[in-house]
């Protein structure tokens, strides 16, 4: 009796983006309404296919960002998130998602793809609170997406991916509330940030504000490591603090 020949399981496999910027100072996620089958009309994150069998993951996640929102490399933070590989995420067969996490400052009105109907930011608290229903495992995605910049806004120099060129402590902080999702204290957060060598060196004159002194412009310093960190609040949940909020 001839024993069974193996052969590999076919697999697909595809690249997934996460987009992140602020706009008018809320974090906001890039989604796209898909114009085909599956979840036809349902939103959903940018990406898709590797476009031959020797195009590198990387550059895949570089060609999906670049026709997306007109980026190129070194214009943006782009890092690998993770791998999706379920078996039944994608009703077409056996399809693994390689996902990136993209962030830059101030990104345009978007324009959609080839595939997708439609194209638009949607606030991060929408997609979060499951108020926007994503197709395939999308949301498990983006929720991961935005953990991972708020975990690393707390440790490392990512902030300053979301603001300019250049920019001041106020526009820096806006930057760790809307990820945060949560308002910090001015004072405390200029001593933290001028704590942390490195995190940010000035910039020439300052920017003039409406009614008072220039605001002092900053840009990345060279460390990319905080040290030491800047840790994010953690939300008051004992009686006794209800009972004071309530006062």
């Amino acid at each position: 009796m001839q024993a069974d020949v193996w052969s590999p399981t076919p697999v697909l496999l595809t690249v997934d983006l996460v987009i992140l910027t602020l706009r008018e100072g809320r974090l906001c996620v890039l989604l796209v309404e898909r114009g085909e089958d599956p979840f036809q009309g349902m939103l959903a994150l940018p990406g898709g296919f590797l476009n031959h069998a020797g195009e590198e993951i990387l550059d895949a996640a570089h060609r999906e960002l670049r026709e997306e929102t007109a980026l190129v490399a070194g214009l943006v933070h782009l890092e690998q998130l993770g791998t999706y590989g379920d078996a039944g995420r994608d009703p077409r067969g056996r399809v693994v998602s390689v996902a990136h996490l993209a962030i830059a400052p101030e990104l345009p009105e978007p324009v959609a793809g080839t595939d997708a109907k439609d194209a638009a930011w949607v606030t991060a608290e929408a997609v979060l609170s499951g108020e926007v229903e994503l197709a395939f495992d999308h949301h498990r995605i983006v929720t991961e997406g935005i953990e991972r910049a708020r975990t690393k806004l707390e440790f490392s120099a990512l902030a300053t991916a979301f603001c300019g060129e250049v920019f001041t402590i106020v526009e820096l902080q806006r930057v760790y509330e809307a990820v945060w999702g949560t308002e910090l204290d001015t004072r405390n957060f200029y001593r933290k940030v001028q704590a942390a060598k490195g995190f940010i060196i000035p910039a020439g004159p300052g920017r003039k504000a409406t009614g008072g002194r220039p605001a002092r412009l900053y840009r990345a310093g060279p460390k990319a490591v905080l040290f030491p960190p800047l840790i994010r609040p953690v939300p008051s949940t004992t009686e006794e603090d209800t009972r004071e909020e309530g006062k």
